[in-house]
């Protein structure tokens, strides 16, 4: 008898074996026919933030954070956490206006403090250090204030805020220390595929892998990742979620447009590219006019690598592509060039490389997500089963809170009081599933 059987070795099932050890639970399977974290894990910007527009996404993300530092501590860091924070910019008062009201709502549902900089009835020093940088946010009024700071950001901008809990770390690094840590203490990992669960009257009984193998268990969990939906149906249940492809760009900044001690930068304004008239006839021509239009905000852009690397990673989904997860995934062949043209409007030396790209690579995966966007992280379906998914793009920030939420479910114990918020039931209640078509923003970049 296998105490608990997880379904994923990504960084959803690996955190939810881990964090079973740590309540005392070891005898664990975690069943995967893939490498660990090679599927999406591995594809992620790799950030984290506990700035977000609601407070079930602030709870889970203040608690993950949490965790993302006591584990910083207890490894020595080998997971090379910082806080660099995110910096969102704007060219446009009204803009600046939704930054501030969302700030409202974002300090209001427990992210910390607002400073706000470059008003005159406003006295706050902004704090540089990031050794020690203060929670909250930092709202910026005046650009040239900003630009005291930033100095690199386009002179179009107006203002911005730079939100403080929040950075970047090794994914792959985090993945592999809770799994060494998990494996140590009885964890195994088995790689073949689940292609059965056994449910009896109503509860979990045991799991067959692909070879024939049966494993007699009381706990099933599944952490499939963009496979969630057809994993639910072998415990016959139909999650409601469905995935969306993102991808990353990351490419060499040989002309160092982007500072190496700079922060996560958004662009958070829509934008329509400046193409020049050949271009724009060629386009036509090529059946892509809809890269001619206005496009979506959220452009962004970070460092990638060490104080002497060359390397930024860039990120644009300008357009939103909801497909079933088919492998390889269908990147955009103009995905590098389209994305540096977006974020040569913050940082405009980027625009650099409008005539000759720099070396680039491009790679991502499936944002799995519930239409509100929030995860799902506990019971699912008969007894027994649990669900650790529908991270989204979130993933990695999210994957210690959730993982021990789900951990806390298997074993009984207490569960924060904020746990219903990622329920699997929380669809049961009608009032909810009613407001869910007026949802207001997710966060979600």
């Amino acid at each position: 008898m296998t105490q608990v059987v997880v379904c994923g070795a990504g960084i959803a099932g690996i955190s939810t074996a881990f964090h079973l050890t740590r309540i005392g639970i070891t005898d664990v399977v975690i069943i995967d026919p893939l490498p660990p974290l090679s599927l999406t894990s591995d594809k992620s910007t790799e950030c984290y933030r506990n700035w977000w527009p609601n407070e079930p996404m602030v709870r889970l993300m203040n608690r993950s954070i949490e965790l993302l530092d006591k584990y910083a501590d207890e490894s020595d860091n080998v997971f090379g956490l910082n806080r660099r924070g995110y910096l969102y910019l704007t060219s446009a008062h009204d803009g600046l206006s939704r930054l501030a009201a969302n700030a409202a709502r974002s300090t209001n549902a427990g992210a910390g403090e607002l400073r706000v900089h470059g008003s005159a009835d406003t006295n706050h020093t902004y704090e540089t250090s990031r050794a020690a940088a203060p929670d909250g946010a930092d709202l910026f009024l005046s650009a040239n204030e900003l630009r005291k700071h930033f100095p690199f950001v386009s002179e179009r901008v107006v203002g911005g805020l730079h939100a403080r809990v929040a950075g970047w770390l090794s994914a792959q690094q985090l993945g592999t220390w809770m799994l060494e840590q998990a494996m140590a203490v009885g964890v195994d990992l088995v790689r073949s595929r689940v292609e059965a669960v056994d449910v009896d009257q109503g509860r979990v009984k045991s799991v067959t892998l692909q070879d024939g193998t049966h494993l007699q268990t009381r706990a099933f969990v599944n952490a499939a990742g963009p496979s969630l939906r057809d994993v639910g149906h072998l415990t016959g249940i139909d999650l409601p979620v469905f995935s969306e492809i993102h991808a990353k760009t990351g490419f060499r900044d040989h002309l160092g447009a982007i500072p190496r001690e700079a922060p996560m930068i958004i662009w958070n304004d829509r934008q329509q590219i400046e193409w020049t008239k050949e271009e724009a006839s060629y386009l036509k021509d090529e059946g892509r006019a809809d890269l001619l239009g206005l496009l979506p905000a959220g452009c962004h852009t970070r460092p990638e690598g060490g104080p002497d690397s060359p390397w930024a990673l860039g990120l644009w989904e300008y357009h939103i592509r909801t497909i079933d997860p088919i492998w390889p995934i269908p990147f955009d062949p103009m995905y590098t060039e389209v994305v540096l043209r977006g974020l040569s409007t913050m940082i405009p030396r980027l625009a650099g490389y409008r005539d000759r790209l720099p070396q680039a690579t491009v790679d991502g995966g499936y944002y799995t997500k519930t239409v509100e966007n929030l995860p799902l992280a506990g019971p699912a379906g008969p007894e027994g089963a649990y669900v650790c998914g529908a991270l989204s793009g979130f993933g990695i920030m999210a994957a210690c809170g959730a993982g021990e939420l789900v951990a806390t479910a298997v074993s009984g114990a207490e569960k924060p009081e904020w746990a219903h918020w990622f329920d699997l039931r929380r669809y049961d209640n009608a009032a909810y599933v009613s407001q869910l078509a007026a949802a207001e923003d997710t966060g979600q970049l």
